[in-house]
């Protein structure tokens, strides 16, 4: 998508300019034409009635689905935290209550109150004989990153026909759960300043590129209001 082209063309031009820096080569302005802007993207959030649809649901005789609804709500319980963060915490990181883990993306750390929400979908699953929390990576004979990507791609297949069961019409995938989080908090006036700290975000502008627009059903009714007045 244009986004991520964006996105690793910006890393490549980051590596340009150390390079003329350093007078490794001259400068030849070979991005001057090149877009690397943020586009706006499609909202994949879901407003918290859906989340209640999709964590009512009884799928104790489909295990695959079972697991991947309970791994999207792990995310979002998690604040929205990525996959392959999820996949990577170790059972070291939850001590006195909390999780405290860097995010492999940014090297951020953050700090999640460990939730009884959270404790009971780890219950729900053997103890993982490896050194990871969640079930996900179990067995660490193994290339660990197609591992966590393999199990990333069945959960996302799984959610779709999750989404059918409780007619989302958007893709629903693990990214959804950390889009929902932040449109959730914002939904409950938590300022955007916290909804960035809590995502990890470098700045705010990215956590904006996150957040649902507000309802229009919401701006109407301050139109109305306004046009009332006069």
């Amino acid at each position: 998508s244009p986004n991520t082209i964006s996105f690793y063309t910006r890393i490549l031009r980051a590596v340009y300019h150390r390079a003329v820096e350093e007078d490794i080569i001259e400068n030849r302005n070979p991005f001057r034409h090149v877009y690397t802007g943020v586009d706006k993207t499609i909202k994949r959030a879901l407003p918290l009635p859906t989340i209640k649809k999709i964590k009512a649901l009884d799928l104790s005789l489909s295990p695959p689905l079972d697991y991947a609804r309970d791994m999207f709500l792990m995310s979002f319980y998690l604040r929205g935290m990525s996959f392959i963060d999820m996949a990577y915490l170790k059972k070291t990181d939850l001590k006195n209550g909390s999780v405290v883990y860097r995010r492999r993306k940014t090297g951020q750390q953050l700090t999640i109150a460990w939730a009884p929400e959270m404790q009971a979908i780890l219950d729900k699953y053997p103890d993982n004989p490896t050194q990871y929390l969640l079930p996900i990576i179990k067995t660490e004979s193994i290339n660990e990153r197609c591992a966590y990507r393999n199990i990333g791609y069945n959960i996302n297949h799984n959610l779709k026909k999750i989404a059918g069961m409780v007619r989302i019409n958007i893709p629903l995938t693990m990214y959804v759960a950390r889009h929902s989080w932040a449109s959730a908090a914002k939904a409950k006036g938590i300022p955007l300043s916290v909804i960035s700290e809590g995502m990890g975000h470098d700045s705010e502008a990215t956590t904006q590129i996150y957040l649902a627009s507000l309802d229009t059903s919401v701006v109407d009714k301050a139109n109305s209001l306004i046009l009332k007045s006069l």
